[in-house]
């Protein structure tokens, strides 16, 4: 049974991506607005009602590929040792991602990544889903933090915490992704977004007053 079931699960992630594969084909070809879930299911040569039940929203169809970078704040807090710094753990995971050319911190230069970044950037309700992406990252940081400290549930303070960093790696990843859309070489651009995050994590680890600014 568990066999089968491994199966079936199988053939069900393999339909999830021939599915957002077409749609994000179709999406860069045409524009995300031009394109009908109907057209979509055809090439990916399933129904439309099969297009739904994997994908609720359209924007999903093309999200859905970076989904799993925004737990991963949450899930870096959580595996923190007691004495390490989870700041510092973010600031390190950010670092490495710099250095790899990672899509999820903004600074790459795949030209098919490329392509599907400037989709996102130039269609409206991408850009309203990705914020709502981004948010919910934020809820699941606070709770993280809120297991770190030992403070209920909903406590204000992880809140609070969860919301500077996350918008500071938005910032970051946004200021990135900027450089590398308008044209900059990636690699003589790395030294200023690896002195960036430093800077911004300082200003996270040490308040305003590290930027002069309280």
């Amino acid at each position: 049974m568990d066999e089968q079931l491994g199966l079936r699960e199988r053939k069900k992630l393999r339909t999830r991506e021939a599915i957002s594969e077409a749609a994000v084909r179709l999406f860069l070809e045409r524009g995300f607005d031009s394109v009908t879930v109907a057209e979509i299911a055809a090439a990916a040569e399933v129904s439309s009602m099969t297009v739904f039940n994997h994908f609720p929203a359209k924007e999903d169809l093309a999200l859905c590929r970076i989904d799993d970078h925004f737990g991963e704040s949450a899930e870096i807090v959580r595996a923190c040792g007691p004495d390490e710094s989870p700041l510092g753990a973010l600031l390190a995971h950010h670092l490495t991602g710099l250095a790899d050319h990672n899509p999820s911190t903004g600074l790459f230069d795949d030209p098919a990544v490329v392509a599907f970044q400037r989709l996102i950037m130039s269609t409206p309700s991408l850009k309203l889903r990705l914020i709502d992406q981004w948010l919910r990252s934020q809820d699941g940081l606070a709770e993280a933090f809120a297991e770190r400290t030992g403070e209920k549930p909903g406590a204000v303070l992880p809140r609070i915490a969860a919301v500077q960093v996350i918008a500071t790696q938005q910032a970051l990843v946004s200021y990135n992704l900027e450089q590398v859309l308008s044209g900059r070489d990636i690699d003589a651009f790395y030294p200023e977004a690896v002195s960036a995050a430093e800077r911004a994590f300082a200003l996270l680890e040490h308040g305003l007053a590290a930027s002069g600014l309280a």
